[in-house]
Order: structure tokens, then C-alpha cells, then sequence
């Protein structure tokens, strides 16, 4: 008897630590034509919580399939280059509004270019916010520690 509660103890246990585990698991995707823009921007992540996990596509038509084809890539945020090929960050934002599966995730315009005109229309289509690409991957961890809502005292 004592043997089978204490093996249920245990069960339980780690389920209860794998549901927390599991819950607190954030995962990003980035679209962005720019590999190196996703290098850099992976490097961020990992410095802000190295359990985040990123995937990528080069475009929001890749994204797109790439997430009908997996839906366990299905993240918790997007961040959205502009300037692409076969899709810009403006379709892919469209896009992302009009599916039923994906219209309740952030998306955040991550770009180099942020007039306030184009700023205003995408947030009119539904982007969450806009993120000016930071010139150091310093300001990059800051920033998406923000987003991400992570405290990250290594930043001090």
C-alpha cells in the first residue's frame, strides 16, 4: 500500500511540474526574408530565456504552410518583417487576422522601417505593436524581454 501511494505521489508530481513546465514554455515565430536578421534575433531570444523556442520562415506564404503542414509550430507570438518576398508583412498580417486558428496571436511588425503612416495602417489591420530592428542585440534582448513580459536581470 505504501509503495503504490508513493508511486502515485509521484506520478502526480511530475505531472503537476510537466503541466507547469509545459504552460510557461513560450514559443516565437519569426518571419523574416533576412537570415542573418533571424540569427541575431534567435541569439536575443536565447539570451532573454533559453527555454524559448523560435521557428522561422523567409516569407508569410512559408509561414503559412508551414503552419498548416505542423500545428505544433503554432507560437505565441509573431514578429513580422515588412519588406518580403511573395508576401509582405502586410498580407501576412491580413492573413494572420482572417484564420481562425492563428487571429488571437500578438503579431509585431519587427522592421527596419517605421514611418508613422505605415505604423498606424498595420496596427489598423490588427498588429499588435511595431518593434524598430535595434542596431545592437543588446537593445534586442531589452526589447523582446518587454514583449515577452520576462524579467531578465542579466541586462543590468
Amino acid at each position: 500500500m505504501f509503495v503504490g501511494s508513493l508511486l502515485f505521489y509521484f506520478k502526480t508530481h511530475i505531472f503537476e511540474q510537466y503541466r507547469t513546465i509545459m504552460k510557461d514554455f513560450i514559443k516565437c515565430f519569426l518571419i523574416d526574408d533576412d537570415e542573418d536578421d533571424y540569427e541575431i534575433f534567435r541569439m536575443a531570444l536565447s539570451e532573454v530565456d533559453k527555454s524559448i523556442e523560435v521557428h522561422y520562415a523567409l516569407n508569410g506564404m512559408e509561414a503559412l504552410r508551414k503552419l498548416r503542414e505542423d500545428p505544433s509550430l503554432l507560437p505565441d507570438y509573431f514578429f513580422v518583417d515588412l519588406n518580403m518576398p511573395r508576401m509582405n508583412g502586410k498580407q501576412c498580417v491580413e492573413a494572420i487576422r482572417k484564420s481562425d486558428q492563428l487571429k488571437d496571436i500578438p503579431v509585431f511588425i519587427y522592421s527596419t522601417f517605421a514611418d508613422p503612416k505605415t505604423v498606424a495602417e498595420l496596427k489598423s489591420l490588427g498588429a499588435t505593436d511595431f518593434i524598430v530592428k535595434p542596431s545592437n542585440i543588446k537593445s534586442l534582448v531589452q526589447i523582446l524581454s518587454d514583449v515577452l513580459g520576462i524579467n531578465n536581470n542579466s541586462l543590468a
